[in-house]
Order: C-alpha cells, then sequence, then structure tokens
C-alpha cells in the first residue's frame, strides 16, 4: 500500500464531495437545521407555560361570578408558573370537541357546587383534557392540577386526625376519551407521504429530465407543457389514495385507531398532490443542475416535515414557531384532515382547503411560466 496513492484518491473524494451540494446539504446544513428545529420545538419543555382552557361551571348562588373556592383553585394554578389559565365560554358537553377543533392542547372543567362539596368535604372530581400528541404539555397540565388539589385537600378540614381527600380529577382525551396518540398521527403521516413523494420525485424529474434532453425530445411531440404535467399530478393523486388507504388500514387494524372516513377528507387528497407537484416542478425548473435542485427541494421540504404538526401538535410549539407553521402549506393539509377525520369541524376545514387550493392554482401557473422544454 502506498500512502501517495492513499493521499491522491482522498483528494478526488474531497473535490468530489466539496462540488455536490447534497452531499454538503446532509453533512453540514441539515444536522443545524435538525437540531435547530427540534430545540425549538421543545425550547419551552420544563420553562415555559401551558395554555389552560378552563370552563368554570362554579358560580355564585345568584348567578354571577365564580365562587371563592373555584377562583382561588385557578389562581394557584397560575401561580405555579407552568400554567396559564384561560378562561372560556363553552358548555362541558361541547368543551372537549371545542379544543380539539381550536388545536388546543388542555383544558379543564371546574364543576357546579365544586365550593359547596369542598367545603362540605363531600368528593368532587375536576374534568382535565390533554392531547396525548403534546406529550410534555399533557404532563405539565396533570402534574400542576394535581399538585394544587392535593394542597387543597391538606388545607380541607379533617376528621379524626386525617384527612380523605375531597377534589379529585379524571383525566381525558382532547377530541374524544378514545383517542390515542395514533389516532393524531395518522393525519401527520398522510401529511407527510403527500410533501415527500411528489416533492421530492418531482424536483428529480424536472432536473434530470432537463440534463438528460427527454424534454427537447418532448417538445418534438403534440404533448404540452400543462398536460405533462397535469397527467403528473393525476398520477400523484392517485398514489395519495393508496397510500392513505394502506396508513389508515395499518392504523385501523394493527393498531386500532379511531379516525372518521369521510368524504371530506377525498379534497385534500387531490388538492395536497396538486400542490407539492407544482411546487416540486417549479423548483427544479428553476435549478441549474439536478444537485442544486435536489439542494433546494430538501430546503424547503425538511422545514415543513417538522413544523407543520406531522409528528407534533403546532399548538405544543414556541408562539415564534406557531406563526412560522401558519405559513407552511402542509399545515393547512395536515390541519384539514384533522379537522374532517377527528373533529368533525367542517367550517375550518373548509378554510383549510380554501388557502390551500389558491396556493395550488399560483404554484401550478407560475411552474407552467417557468417550465421550458429547452433551454433558452
Amino acid at each position: 500500500m502506498k500512502l501517495s496513492h492513499v493521499g491522491a484518491d482522498f483528494r478526488i473524494v474531497a473535490r468530489t464531495y466539496f462540488r455536490n451540494p447534497v452531499a454538503l446539504f446532509f453533512t453540514l446544513f441539515f444536522p443545524i437545521i435538525l437540531i435547530g428545529m427540534f430545540g425549538l420545538i421543545f425550547s419551552t419543555v420544563g420553562s415555559g407555560t401551558v395554555t389552560l382552557e378552563v370552563v368554570n361551571e362554579d358560580h355564585n348562588p345568584n348567578g354571577v361570578g365564580y365562587t371563592n373556592v373555584s377562583v382561588a383553585f385557578l389562581d394557584a394554578l397560575n401561580k405555579t408558573s407552568v400554567i396559564t389559565v384561560q378562561l372560556v365560554s363553552v358548555s362541558p358537553q361541547n368543551f372537549s370537541t371545542y379544543l380539539g377543533q381550536n388545536d388546543q392542547t388542555a383544558g379543564l372543567v371546574i364543576p357546579s357546587g365544586f365550593q359547596n362539596d369542598y367545603l362540605h368535604h363531600t368528593p368532587v372530581n375536576l374534568t382535565v383534557y390533554t392531547n396525548p400528541e403534546a406529550a410534555a404539555a399533557e404532563g405539565t397540565v396533570l402534574g400542576a392540577v394535581g399538585g394544587v388539589a392535593n394542597g387543597f385537600n391538606l388545607k380541607a378540614a379533617c376528621n379524626g386526625g386525617s384527612c380523605a381527600p375531597v377534589i379529585g380529577f379524571t383525566s381525558l382525551n382532547v377530541g374524544s376519551q378514545v383517542y390515542k396518540y395514533i389516532d393524531y398521527l395518522i393525519p401527520g403521516l398522510i401529511g407527510f407521504a403527500i410533501l415527500t413523494s411528489p416533492m421530492f420525485s418531482m424536483v428529480d424529474i424536472a432536473s434530470s429530465y432537463r440534463k438528460d434532453g427527454i424534454f427537447r425530445e418532448l417538445s418534438l411531440t403534440p404533448l404540452t407543457r400543462s398536460e405533462w404535467l397535469t397527467s403528473r399530478v393525476l398520477w400523484y393523486v392517485m398514489m395519495t389514495f393508496v397510500t392513505a388507504a394502506i396508513m389508515i388500514g395499518t392504523g385501523v387494524f394493527l393498531f386500532n385507531a379511531h379516525v372518521t372516513l369521510t368524504l371530506g377528507l377525498v379534497p385534500f387528497l387531490i388538492v395536497g398532490p396538486f400542490f407539492f407537484v407544482s411546487l416540486g416542478m417549479l423548483a427544479g425548473s428553476v435549478a441549474k443542475t439536478p444537485e442544486s435542485a435536489a439542494l433546494i427541494g430538501n430546503v424547503i421540504t425538511f422545514p415543513m416535515m417538522f413544523l407543520s404538526g406531522t409528528f407534533f401538535q403546532v399548538s405544543s410549539m414556541p408562539p415564534g414557531l406557531q406563526e412560522f407553521a401558519h405559513i407552511l402549506p402542509l399545515y393547512y393539509i395536515i390541519d384539514g384532515m384533522n379537522q374532517v377525520m377527528l373533529f368533525t369541524n367542517i367550517s375550518r376545514a373548509a378554510f383549510d382547503l380554501v388557502v390551500i387550493l389558491v396556493g395550488s392554482i399560483i404554484v401550478f401557473l407560475l411552474a407552467i411560466r417557468l417550465f421550458k422544454w429547452r433551454d433558452e
């Protein structure tokens, strides 16, 4: 073995590597993006506060205001420094659905007669709603409510030198008590598939077809650019339906997932691929080489993978990151599917669909305009 030969080949590998933007991206920049995104997502874990939506049914006898004990209980929750109490006017029967439809992480119901039961040492039960998708917030809320309840129980008058607990609580899931993490995860994973398959494929096709002269050959046929792109949209729409069926079927039969199959899901399975096929074609059209096209595709795709609610609930992220998530197109696809599959919130799903449909038309028209059979 000659070290000079090893050194010569090492220099060739190094030059090849540094001339490949994709390799540079995954080695130098992707780790920064990854740790940056996860760092921002979990930056408030253990240090920030969780907003707790509260329905307080324990009014004064004259029907005005709230009782002193319920106010003191909520004040104690606020003073834990990990909970921010926010009163809402929703019926207890609709509260769980309200939390899910409005992307809220946690809620608490204080029942009517809370003060009277507490003062007379009659067991009274609070209802706490949490979202399994936001595990950190779930632990914070359950710990805070349990800790404050224990403190109030210790202050209660004791009989015979011992005090039986007065305040207890029941923990339920947002949306439905039967929902599990897998139920919230399925729409996110379908959205993940809607993003990655069309996006990466179209970026590669747009750049490699131009480099290999395939587009030049297609220009000699009667096929128009819009027809070619439409056929790709139809293909990925079909593949999205297959992927969604596999994911839903696997979730239901292997993990006993509880999702609602509704016609409201269909528009998102059509418009989603429409958007990302067009976006992938647009990214590939503006790139000069396959390597730069892949780099552009990665830069566009990776933030959406983790910040659109695919794996983590957006409402559990820091406020600044939530605002950023709301400008990502994948957020509206995943949120829309959540609304129709879990919370039956048609009005919000319709808003999500309009946003992504308008975006799809704009991106499709831009892709058609910038996509050329031949380079000038």
